[in-house]
């Protein structure tokens, strides 16, 4: 004799609904707890996320980045080079007159004609802050060891703009091995 065993098509049709509901709650928990970038020295997931932030609605900071240490590691008081792309889409230009974090004692400006002091930020331009010559930040006197992907608070300082903190982590590779990429140029084609 053979029994037939019956299906409920409610109790299926919950079953289904409920299904993607329990997996949603497990990857919200997931997002929540891999936050990469939360405190001074963790580790950033996956590499280099390259932060951007808008200072103001026509100052953005881009691709943000640490040098990248030849073997993986910085050790303290070591002084290393800061990695950014700046984007003016205004009308008018600013001045970058200082960059802070408490993972270094002290930064170093250096201006686009080789003198120290304030990095012009032209309007409808962008600037790069490179590892091939100014302008160029240098952060010096690391407080403590960095790791390559590991991320630090720095603080940029706009004369016009105000200043915003971001999370910089130590990219995950040198650049010209693909560890900082120029976002495109924002300014409108005449």
């Amino acid at each position: 004799m053979t029994r037939r065993t019956r299906t409920n098509p409610l109790a299926a049709l919950l079953f289904a609904a409920a299904l993607p509901l329990a997996a949603c709650g497990t990857v919200a928990e997931e997002e929540e707890s891999a936050n990469p970038i939360e405190e001074f020295g963790t580790e950033v997931d996956g590499g280099n996320p390259g932060p951007d932030e808008a200072v103001t609605e026509d100052i953005k900071i881009t691709a943000l980045g640490l040098e990248y240490p030849d073997d993986g590691l910085w050790q303290e008081g070591d002084d290393v080079l800061l990695y950014a792309a700046i984007a003016n889409t205004g009308t008018t230009g600013d001045q970058l007159v200082e960059v802070t974090s408490d993972a270094f004692a002290d930064a170093t400006l250096t201006a686009l004609d080789g003198t120290e002091g304030a990095i012009d930020v032209p309007e409808e331009d962008n600037v790069y802050l490179e590892p091939d010559g100014p302008p160029s930040v240098l952060l010096t006197g690391l407080a403590t060891e960095l790791r390559s992907s590991e991320s630090v608070p720095v603080t940029f300082v706009f004369e016009q703009a105000g200043e915003v903190t971001m999370e910089a982590p130590v990219v995950s590779s040198p650049p010209g091995e693909g560890g900082f990429e120029a976002p495109e140029d924002p300014t409108p084609e005449d």
